[in-house]
């Protein structure tokens, strides 16, 4: 491209950037549905975001002598870049973006034949239509990219609230209203209602949430685990236990809470919940808080459920591997029946008497009389606490 010719569309831009400005807008108005019915940019944003992308285009169909510089450094497509971040944000789709980039073009191409093409050389013409293409093409394609970059960040930006607000409500920061509500919207989750926490360790959250459906419930990953929020009804069904037995075949530990009021009870209920997916050991099953009980005591006090077993079990477990856990499936029965050798031995699926000998080996070892007294809740502790792996 010649000076002359250079020259010439330098002075055609001071001229007509406000006349083509304006016909851009009205054209686009005119003819691109997704400005004119959406409602999304409003007038002044696009008069704005024309003018400044008019001038950069007429700008950039100039030129300058030298290497040209490399578009995703170059400061002459800021208005670009900027005008598809701001459409990403207003959530107008990128194809009425790109289109009204077109239309600016054609418009732009038709104003320079019109205004300055009898002033140019047919193969200058020719040329600064090449040019003009070049720059409206590199345009739209910064356009894109800025969009799409913008799309990444909100989605980026959204996911850290989410994190953010889960967190919150792990912790139990919902107490605070404020946290509680903002959580509610994001999560679109009422602030208010009877919610049983849920965790999980090797289980798909989507799994889980189609196994609570019908019931209303959401669910994140974290380090280790799942957790989700269910949402009971008001019904008397409505209830933990229902929730236990609808993730039963989940397939890994699921730990789930007593019922919790509100998001502000989601701390307490994530506690309950961690707590009862403890007690199972890693091993796959449900365990609800309130059935856990005695084994949540056991791990809030993990030297006194060491001292249980030793003490009860210490002697038993020191025995080969076969005995000892004929011994200890026999106690757990004995103390599940209350003291019964005949629901024992129904259980344990052996007579009577083979229970009363295991009971005189167990008082033996224990030095401890247990064939004549009621189970021991120490020793239903120690039970519990070595079943459960207290403590690890």
């Amino acid at each position: 491209m010649t000076p002359a010719t250079r020259a010439v569309l330098a002075e055609h831009r001071r001229a007509r950037v406000e006349a083509l400005t304006d016909r851009l807008v009205a054209t686009i108005e005119a003819s691109n549905p997704g400005y004119r019915t959406s409602g999304l940019v409003p007038p002044a944003d696009l008069w704005r975001s024309c003018h400044d992308n008019v001038d950069r285009v007429l700008e950039l169909l100039v030129g300058a002598d030298g290497e040209t510089p490399d578009p995703g450094d170059d400061p002459a497509y800021d208005a670009a870049r900027a005008t598809g971040r701001r459409r990403s944000e207003q959530g107008l789709p990128l194809d009425d973006v790109l289109r009204s980039f077109r239309l600016g073009g054609r418009l732009i191409w038709e104003d320079v034949v019109d205004q300055v093409g009898e002033e140019l050389p047919g193969a200058e013409v020719r040329e600064v239509g090449t040019r003009l293409w070049e720059v409206v093409d590199e345009t739209s394609a910064q356009v894109a990219a800025a969009y799409h970059a913008a799309q990444i960040a909100a989605v980026r930006a959204d996911e850290q609230q989410r994190a953010e607000l889960w967190e919150g409500l792990l912790a139990g920061r919902a107490q605070d209203p404020r946290l509680a509500h903002e959580a509610a919207r994001v999560l679109d989750v009422p602030v208010d209602g009877r919610w049983v926490v849920v965790t999980a360790t090797g289980v798909d959250p989507d799994r889980l949430s189609s196994l609570v459906a019908p019931l209303r419930s959401c669910w994140v990953r974290r380090t280790g685990g799942v957790v989700g929020l269910v949402l009971l009804g008001g019904g008397p069904a409505e209830a933990p236990g229902r929730v236990a037995a609808v993730l039963g075949p989940a397939g890994g530990p699921v730990g789930a809470s007593a019922v919790v009021a509100g998001l502000a009870g989601v701390g307490t209920g994530f506690r309950q919940a961690s707590v009862a997916l403890r007690t199972l050991g890693g091993e796959p099953g449900v365990a609800t808080f309130d059935e856990r009980l005695p084994e949540a005591l056991l791990l809030t006090a993990p030297e006194v459920a060491g001292r249980l077993v030793a003490v009860w079990l210490g002697p038993l477990l020191a025995l080969p591997a076969a005995e000892s856990e004929a011994l200890l499936d026999t106690l757990e029965a004995w103390v599940a029946s209350g003291g019964s050798a005949t629901t024992t031995a129904a259980r344990v699926h052996c007579h009577r008497n083979t229970v009363l000998n295991r009971l005189r080996r167990v008082s033996t070892l224990l030095a401890r009389d247990l064939v004549d007294a009621v189970p021991p809740v120490e020793l239903a502790l120690a039970l519990r606490a070595h079943r459960a792996g207290l403590p690890d």
